[in-house]
């Protein structure tokens, strides 16, 4: 089974950063993400997806990502229910995306002094092992891009090939 989103939008209002009664930090926001088809004669259309993301990763966004600033999120989709209080037998669904990383994209921001230390990259909210077997950390912030492009192939020198016997062409079968 795979439950895999990835978006890339603007963020529609500056997310806050909350805690859970038991002190975990969240932070709910909303991205907007543009629609790739434009009705003829009318205007581009976007969907508005409501993300969530929590501890580190709730802490990186609040701190550096504002409104209108571009986002491109990983994470999973997660459909949920509750009743309406004013109406009981009201049910209403929800559907949102909670976030397993989030990156940097689109241009960095003038120094206006939100963002303090703007670094390229994103966070990655994986949990990992450390080289000792046990439970490792959340990796933190880095300098890195999102992506890593693959090194070049290392050179391949080829010796003397006079030891090695003529090729003979397809005319020269006997079948």
């Amino acid at each position: 089974m795979l439950n895999k989103v990835i978006l890339m939008g603007r963020l529609t209002a500056d997310p806050e950063l909350r805690q859970t009664q038991s002190g975990v930090n969240s932070c709910r926001f909303t991205v907007a993400v543009d629609r790739n088809f434009v009705p003829q004669g009318g205007e581009r259309q976007a969907d508005f997806i409501t993300c969530i993301a929590w501890r580190q990763t709730a802490e990186f966004v609040s701190r550096y990502f504002s409104k209108g600033r571009m986002i491109c999120v990983e994470g999973n989709l997660r459909t949920g229910s509750y009743d309406d209080r004013n109406h009981p037998d009201v049910k209403h669904y929800t559907t949102d995306v909670y976030v397993d990383s989030v990156y940097f994209a689109g241009d960095k921001p003038q120094n206006n002094g939100q963002g303090g230390n703007y670094q390229q990259g994103g966070y990655n909210n994986n949990y990992q092992q450390n080289n000792y077997g046990g439970q490792g950390g959340y990796s933190q912030p880095q300098g890195q891009p999102a992506y890593q492009q693959s090194a070049p192939a290392p050179s391949v020198s080829v010796g003397d090939l006079s030891d090695f016997e003529e090729v003979i062409s397809d005319s020269d079968l006997p079948f």
